[in-house]
């Protein structure tokens, strides 16, 4: 029997852009994915923290980003687990709730650079299979590329922290999020000042 391949993309997703929709994209396509799950961290459901927008805000960002996007759907696993959360705990659990599906977890570049600090991350490795998207011209460097399924998708200069600033100056967004979001961001006034 054919095991459903999911990757899971977790972030913070404050706000959620098209980096996020063009990696999910292409992680499914060149890795003959079934589904991506959109996995947004956990806080506090209804407030800000530390700058961070409400759980329930990026929650309904990431819904509205993904839309009806057949192949794409929202994980709200982290919201559900009590304390601080750990990838390999998540995907231990995922695992339990899903024992015929084949997990892959979807990083930059960046990411892959740090996994030697990642929670026991040997045991993560035993539970998931890394997909690391590589920057055109940027080569991995890791101990665990062995372990890791690289990517190129074309390179996309942008950040959540560089949209929230644009948000709050009043500034160009178009295109950068959906319109979907962006009309969520603005009706809920999310990066603006005070």
């Amino acid at each position: 029997m054919k095991k459903n391949k999911v990757g899971i993309l977790g972030g913070t997703f404050d706000p959620p852009h098209i980096g996020h929709l063009i990696m999910a994209q292409e992680a499914l396509e060149q890795c003959n994915l079934d589904k991506i799950w959109f996995m947004p961290s956990a806080s506090p459901p209804h407030k800000k923290v530390d700058g961070v927008s409400s759980g329930n805000d990026r929650v309904k960002m990431v819904e509205k980003m993904i839309g009806e996007v057949e192949e794409f759907e929202l994980s709200l696993i982290e919201f559900e687990r009590e304390g601080p959360s750990f990838t390999v705990d998540t995907m231990k659990e995922l695992k339990m709730k899903h024992p015929d599906f084949e997990f892959y977890f979807i990083i930059g570049g960046d990411s892959v650079a740090a996994l030697h600090t990642w929670e026991r991350i040997d045991e993560l490795m035993e539970i998931v299979t890394f997909i690391g998207i590589e920057r055109p011209g940027h080569a991995f460097k890791s101990s665990y590329l062995d372990s890791i399924i690289a990517i190129e998708t074309p390179l996309i200069g942008i950040s959540s922290t560089m949209l929230r600033k644009r948000f709050r100056q009043k500034k160009n967004t178009k295109y950068y999020v959906t319109e979907a979001v962006k009309d969520y961001i603005e009706v809920n006034q999310l990066y603006d000042e005070g």
